[in-house]
This record gives C-alpha cells, structure tokens and sequence, in this order.
C-alpha cells in the first residue's frame, strides 16, 4: 500500500510492455494486461519483477464491459490502490482498404478496443481514483491515453484506426477536464512511427519515407522513446499542465518551408 501502482492496457508486447518495464524501473508496482495467455507474458512479468516491485497480469479483453469491472476489482483485492492508468491498448484494421471498402466489422472491432474500451475503463477508472484522492488527497494520480499521429494524419486504408485515436485524442479532453478539480491530471502522448510487431509489415516503406526525410530525426522510433515520456510524467514533472498531447514522433508534426 505504501508504493504506487499502475495499470498498462496492452502491455504484453511492444510500447505496453516497454512502459510497464519503464514504471517498475521507477518502483511502481505494475499490473500487466492483455489478452494473450500468462505464461506468454512470464517473461514481462519476470523482468518487472526483478526490479524489486510486485506485478500482476490479469488476462481480459477490456472491449468488454464486465472484463472491465472484474479487471478493476482484481486490482483492489490485489493491491488496494491504483495511482496511473495507461489506456494503451491498440489494434490495426483487421485488413488495410481504401474507405471505400471499409467494412462494418473492422470498424466494429477497432473502435470498440481502441475508443470504447479505454473511455469507459477510464470512467471506472476515475471513479475509484475520486475516492482515493478524498482519502489520500497527497497522492498524485495520472491517466495517460496513447494514441498516434493518425489522430490527425489520414491514412485512407486505415480510416477506422484514424478515427479512433482521434476520438482518443477527445476522450483526452475530456476526463482532463472532468478529473480537474481532483488534483488528477491526463495526458495523451502520441507516438510516431515506432518499431513494432504492427508496423514491422510496413517497415521497408517507412524505411524510406524517414530516409527521405519525414521526419526531422532520421530515425525510427522505439518502445523505450514513448516509455521515457511516461517516466516523466510519472515522476511528476508536468504538474500545471493536464490535457496536454506529448509528441514522441521525431519532429513528425512540425511543418517547415
């Protein structure tokens, strides 16, 4: 009860698991989370572990509602606390088509794990860390949504992915706004292109794009560059600001002549 504790959606692979890895380095105690098996996921659990704080992984699809409760529950039972939700987990298109072709089910299946899920994880989320924030008004609390430049950038063959991380960028707002008054602040950090098992289809395209120059840093991102910017806020270094959107995209958003 004593340490922190933070919940990582999506956290058995790729940015997920490069965060918690990231928070137990800071002597958070972590609860992994995602959908694949747990001895899939012993060896996150152990190197976590062996930071010297306590981890759980509880298996569940958070795109469903009682998966969310009974996540949430299991974390009270467990540890009785929770100070940072990371609403990180994401999923690409069951299949890349032009909008044109965009079927309902792919569309289904991406809004309901990439915007439904963590708005109303989120919402259960908030309501417990209102009730701590009244017992334990000295703690800080932080929910950060990642989400990606394709919050604002069109990919044609991706349109259900696009929108649901500008719908993210929204839900940002939000709760940032709601969650105010309680000392609890939000952040949306978005991603760039960064070297994963999703992007890792496309990498001889980006390959050349970056060589090309789109972005001002010639290089891929990795896992550890978004964890980064979860350790500081985390460690609070961003106290005054709250609905801000943390760019980790190697200059991807700026526009120069």
């Amino acid at each position: 009860m004593d340490r922190r504790c933070a919940l990582v959606t999506g956290s058995t692979r790729g940015i997920g698991k490069a965060i918690a890895i990231a928070l137990a380095q800071e002597r958070i105690n972590v609860v992994l989370n995602g959908r694949s098996p747990k001895e899939n996921v012993e060896k996150t659990i152990h190197e976590c572990r062996s930071k010297g704080v306590d981890v759980d992984y509880i298996q569940c699809d958070i795109s469903n509602a009682q998966s969310r409760e009974l996540l949430v529950q299991n974390i009270k039972r467990k540890f009785g606390r929770l100070d940072i939700l990371i609403n990180n987990a994401g999923v690409p298109p069951l299949e890349r088509r032009d909008i044109l072709r965009a079927d309902e089910k792919s569309f289904d299946y991406v809004l309901s794990i990439n915007l439904k899920a963590p708005f109303f994880l989120t919402q259960i989320v908030s309501r417990w860390m209102i009730e701590q924030k009244q017992e334990h008004p000295e703690r800080s609390m932080f929910i950060v949504n990642i989400s990606s430049i394709s919050a604002y950038a069109a990919s044609i063959e991706r349109g259900e992915y696009c929108i649901s991380k500008a719908g993210l960028t929204m839900v940002t707002k939000l709760f940032a706004v709601r969650l105010a008054p309680y000392g609890i602040n939000v952040y949306e950090v978005r991603p760039g292109i960064i070297l994963t098992d999703m992007t890792a289809p496309v990498k001889d395209k980006y390959d050349a794009l970056i060589d090309g120059g789109l972005t001002p840093i010639k290089r891929w991102g990795r896992p550890e560059d978004v964890a980064q910017a979860i350790v500081a806020i985390a460690r609070g270094n961003l106290p005054f600001s709250t609905g801000e959107v943390i760019n980790v995209d190697g200059g991807f958003h700026l526009r120069s002549l």
